[in-house]
């Protein structure tokens, strides 16, 4: 039913709607810093935006009908022409060490991004302090932030950390070779990244503590050494859950459907299974990069093989 002034007469609340007049200033045009923090044991866990960017709906499922992805965005009150992938970072600050978990676009982003950077300094954090860097995969989106298309390392002072399959990967120069075309440009961009520094790059195993309170799961199918962040402290624990899903809305929901971003849809499917039902099971709070901001919460089950991601709410630090 639509609220209408004579429906409000009505029921007493015409004094509640707006009168006509003047702004009281200009509309700002842009939303407020976006970060957001939740405290993990000791540790305190801050997400940090990096704007969106939109891309054609058409052929992104490669497993479902179009007309059933329309349904699936039009339940979460989502467009329904286009798939819309936020862009949110972690960073995890362990009372004695600041960690990233992924560096967001930098300045090479679509124009809906971009804003990290000032987003992390709104915060209270400054990248020359920051001591190590955890990348989750080598696409654009989590590593171009690391170094600038100037040439510049953003973060002078850290470690910069990647799993040894991804790294082996991607520095394959014969694989490059074989690539498709189309993902050549990907190639190109991880050695622009990291050649100027990789005799530094430390690659690490999965399974294995790789910094303090933070371990390397295995997570592959979106790449060939995607990871997922298990962050433990005391009994607490939190999940960053990387790339595992590209849109929360589509692949929480429907964690069979494959996305055309996905290298491996099938593998990519099994590791998506298997960490939402860690996640569902122990009760974890999770963050994924591709969620709608905050972009953290937890894991229900909802129904056969389906979930929901149940949004986190403000809690305060002290």
């Amino acid at each position: 039913m639509r609220l209408t002034r004579r429906i409000a007469i009505g029921t007493g609340l015409a004094a509640a709607l707006p009168l006509a007049g003047h702004a009281a200033q200009p509309l700002a045009g842009r939303q407020a810093p976006s970060f957001f923090r939740s405290k993990i044991g000791d540790f305190e866990v801050t997400a940090i935006n990096d704007g969106l960017a939109q891309r054609p709906l058409d052929g992104f499922i490669k497993n479902a009908p179009i007309e059933e992805v329309r349904k699936v965005l039009g339940d979460a009150f989502m467009a329904q022409d286009k798939i819309t992938i936020p862009f949110t970072s972690v960073v995890v600050n362990t009372g004695s060490k600041l960690i990233l978990l992924d560096s967001g676009n930098g300045d090479l982003g679509a124009p809906t991004t971009g804003s990290w950077m000032a987003n992390f300094r709104a915060a209270g954090f400054d990248p020359d302090k920051v001591d190590a860097v955890l990348i989750s995969h080598f696409h654009g989106d989590h590593i171009n932030g690391t170094r600038l298309k100037d040439g510049k390392a953003v973060f002078p002072n850290a470690e910069i950390m990647v799993s040894a399959p991804e790294w082996d990967f991607w520095m394959d120069d014969g694989k490059m070779a074989q690539a498709p075309e189309g993902m050549k440009p990907a190639f190109q961009n991880v050695r622009r990244v990291f050649a100027p520094m990789a005799k530094d790059v430390k690659r690490f195993d999965w399974g294995k503590e790789i910094v303090s309170g933070i371990t390397a799961v295995a997570a592959p199918g979106h790449t060939p050494g995607h990871t997922v962040f298990a962050v433990q402290s005391g009994n607490a624990r939190f999940l960053m859950m990387s790339d595992l899903t590209n849109n929360t809305a589509v692949f929480v929901r429907k964690p069979d459907w494959q996305a055309i971003v996905d290298m491996d849809g099938e593998v990519a499917r099994q590791s998506r299974h298997r960490m939402l039902d860690l996640a569902a099971s122990e009760k974890m709070q999770v963050a994924f990069y591709h969620a709608p901001f905050p972009a953290t919460g937890h894991i229900l089950r909802d129904g056969a093989g389906a979930y929901q991601l149940v949004p986190a709410l403000w809690q305060p630090l002290g």
